[in-house]
């Protein structure tokens, strides 16, 4: 299993932490099995093989953090989504934001251009395009202004979230 794999299992995680009574230990418990796998795989091509130890440290790291820095995170995606509410940001998108921040914050091992650049690639398989470039867009300027490493040139335009703000 390769890193954007273990990231999109993380991000489902993520997901459901939004919504389940479950802590992060007793999620990851459950859904990092066997059977859990087996039985998603034929829905989600990433249940296709269970994480091997560098993996599943990964996906634990980042679901642990985002559950303990999760307030933080959801600051930081109300501050740069201008005229939106956190409410009305749909939950895989948030999920997503989160997971990107994230390692953004606290992995610096991992740059913000392929923090970034795999939410993008994340939010393809689950958004509508408008969502994903509100999503880039997040992230660009809270890359911008959070953190001296701006993201690389290339990608969808960060002026997204105004836009859609103002089509809403």
């Amino acid at each position: 299993m390769i890193r954007n794999v273990a990231r999109e299992i993380a991000m489902h995680l993520c997901f459901e932490l939004s919504f389940t009574d479950l802590t992060a230990d007793e999620l990851l418990e459950q859904r990092l099995s066997s059977p859990h796998f087996e039985n998603m795989a034929p829905e989600y091509e990433v249940y296709g093989e269970l994480p091997g130890p560098s993996q599943k440290a990964y996906i634990c790291k980042l679901v642990k953090g985002i559950a303990a820095h999760g307030y933080e995170l959801d600051q930081y995606i109300e501050k740069y989504a201008k005229g939106w509410r956190f409410e009305r940001i749909p939950l895989v998108a948030g999920a997503i934001m989160r997971l990107a921040m994230y390692e953004i914050l606290y992995m610096p091992e991992i740059p913000n251009g392929a923090a970034i650049n795999e939410a993008v690639e994340i939010a393809k398989k689950y958004e509508s395009p408008d969502v994903v470039r509100f999503i880039n867009g997040i992230l660009g300027s809270f890359v911008r202004t959070e953190t001296e490493d701006a993201p690389p040139a290339k990608g969808l335009p960060s002026d997204a979230p105004e836009q859609e703000a103002q089509d809403q």
